[in-house]
């Protein structure tokens, strides 16, 4: 028995009645979106704590080495019904994660918690998961968004993106960001190969700023352009050694999703 759980029973045994430590949060929600959601997050965290409210849902955490770090949000408009009181919920992503991959992308995902807020039930095609939480007491606190004043702003499909990460690496482990008189560049340098990738202006959603360029992690952009590889925009902020800002809209405008990655220093 876990303390969580061993805690409830002392207070039961001792007060002899129901310990009532939960609200109400009973929803439904399409498959592909949630799986979609937990994927933007799960790229970066192992585990998280949910912020359920009437309005809809929040989460916000960093990756264990403190280098990268997510921002996301979905309203409650997203859902096919949702009923919510407000909830801190500490939740295994890669469990949770692993639970999705049984469901079809037109199932209808049903989440509600048990009466003691121990374990959220999750159904969907005849399948019923009972998963238990996490002390969200345990959990990293959420990291407080530094203010970046970010000159670049590229706004790109979510492919391309994707396209130019995967190209680099086979090359490198790391990559290059940059504007330069209207075209935005993504190359890689390895030990004996390089790879570059440009887009003009015109070949863009839309672009502003330039002569900014940082270095980034492969490992991380890699991961995180799984997710975007599947939306139709993302916008990309960027400056000169500073973090790079990367955000996307999902469930059609009633979700969003932020990561901001912080550089590699250029060795000269």
């Amino acid at each position: 028995m876990g303390y969580t759980k061993l805690v409830v029973h002392v207070l039961r045994k001792k007060y002899g009645r129901k310990l009532e430590v939960v609200g109400l949060l009973k929803a439904s929600i399409n498959a592909e979106l949630l799986k979609d959601s937990i994927e933007a997050l799960s790229t970066l965290v192992d585990e998280g704590k949910f912020n359920f409210a009437e309005d809809g849902i929040t989460f916000k955490a960093v990756d264990p080495a403190n280098v990268a770090m997510v921002t996301f949000s979905l309203k409650s408009d997203a859902f096919s019904s949702y009923e919510c009181d407000s909830e801190e919920l500490g939740m295994d992503l890669t469990k949770l994660s692993d639970i999705l991959g049984m469901a079809q992308a037109n199932d209808t995902v049903g989440l509600e918690l048990d009466e003691d807020a121990q374990r959220m039930v999750i159904t969907f095609s005849g399948l019923t998961y009972a998963v238990s939480l996490l002390d969200v007491s345990t959990l990293r606190k959420e990291p407080s968004t530094p203010k970046l004043d970010l000159p670049a702003a590229v706004v790109m499909s979510g492919g391309d993106f994707r396209r130019a990460i995967r190209a680099a690496e086979k090359i490198s482990d790391h990559i290059a960001l940059g504007v330069d008189k209207n075209v935005l560049y993504m190359e890689a340098e390895g030990d004996t190969d390089r790879v570059k990738f440009e887009l003009t202006k015109d070949q863009l959603i839309s672009l502003k700023g330039s002569g900014v360029r940082s270095l980034y992690s492969l490992d991380y952009l890699g991961d995180m352009s799984k997710p975007i590889s599947r939306v139709p925009e993302v916008t990309i902020n960027l400056g000169k050694d500073y973090p790079v800002q990367i955000s996307f809209s999902i469930a059609d405008g009633s979700g969003s999703a932020e990561y901001l990655l912080a550089p590699r220093i250029e060795s000269d």
